[in-house]
């Protein structure tokens, strides 16, 4: 009987070292991120580097339309570590400060319309003609849903700003009577496989995109293109009403160049581990260089709003952070 307790006092202690004293991949920390569908490939890319080099912690993603990530927060309370929208805009419009106390803006974009080699008209469309070849019967195109997607209500401000600059009366509204409704899909990267197979020719998406997947697109002029600071006061002309952030309420969102932020949620589940995901995402010779790498220019030093949000990002975060515009 001794010799029985024994054996069985031995095999409790070897399993309590095998399962107690070392850190297996069930108990690994875990980093919930909602991004935008746009920023799927750096961050995927940024997600295994970033593993690779701190074990223990694991990066979840969760693509879906900037808004529609922000919703997830307010609507569905679903746990989540981190937000990063294609529009920074989104972050203080939904959940800051309820649900987030500060947002960083960390790199730019420009809308382009994607199409491929296959595409009708390919071969002659240009910045010059691309809305009347949109005009056709024949041609297929679409966009994002506005109210769930940045690149949606930016798409739609592109064609209001090229009513303008184009000095074609009436354009924006041609162009939407071209475009089916079931065109328009919950995020831009959602139609890329729609153009791939053919059953669209054109689809509007960030330059960052199309470089991403190799897609032929068409530069737009700076004038409309939503990719030059400089150009915000002419941005500003256009504007969308999407869905606010109550049910039911709508917020006119005006033309500004593409500026996508970050931030870290107050009830972050594991906001330790979070933290050292950002100030590895943030570093411009680590995160920031993916985005560099994968065609979206990273803001360098990134951006806050003013000095007293500066003072609320975590010490680590505060050396890649610089306060105003």
């Amino acid at each position: 009987m001794k010799r029985i307790v024994i054996i069985i006092l031995f095999s409790v202690v070897v399993f309590a070292s095998q399962t107690g004293c070392s850190k297996s991949p069930d108990r690994s920390e875990q980093v919930i991120i909602f991004h935008a569908g746009s920023l799927s490939i750096p961050f995927m890319e940024m997600k295994k580097e970033f593993e690779a080099n701190n074990r223990g912690i694991m990066i979840f993603l969760e693509a879906s339309g900037s808004i529609q990530a922000a919703r997830k927060i307010t609507d569905l309370k679903k746990p989540c570590d981190i937000i990063a929208s294609a529009d920074d805009r989104v972050i203080d419009t939904y959940l800051v400060p309820s649900y987030a106390d500060w947002n960083i803006r960390f790199a730019t974009n420009q809308l382009v319309l994607c199409y491929t080699g296959s595409s009708r008209y390919a071969g002659e469309i240009t910045e010059k003609n691309w809305f009347r070849i949109l005009k056709r019967k024949e041609v297929a195109w679409g966009h994002s849903d506005p109210n769930l997607d940045p690149c949606g209500y930016r798409a739609l401000m592109v064609m209001q700003l090229a009513e303008r600059y184009y000095r074609e009366p009436g354009l924006y509204a041609g162009l939407l009577a071209n475009r089916p409704v079931e065109n328009i899909r919950p995020k831009s990267t959602d139609l890329l496989s729609l153009l791939q197979t053919g059953h669209l020719d054109y689809a509007w998406e960030y330059r960052s995109v199309a470089v991403q997947h190799g897609l032929n697109y068409v530069r737009l002029p700076d004038e409309i293109n939503l990719g030059n600071r400089g150009f915000d006061p002419v941005y500003a002309r256009a504007a969308v009403r999407v869905a606010g952030e109550k049910k039911g309420s709508w917020i006119d969102m005006r033309g500004r160049s593409c500026t996508c932020g970050i931030a870290l949620l107050k009830n972050s589940p594991n906001r330790s581990a979070a933290v050292r995901f950002l100030e590895y995402m943030l570093d411009p010779e680590k995160g920031l260089a993916v985005l560099r790498k994968q065609g979206q220019p990273p803001i360098i030093p990134c951006r806050v709003r003013d000095d007293n949000m500066k003072k609320l990002v975590p010490a680590g975060l505060r050396g890649h952070v610089a306060a105003g515009n």
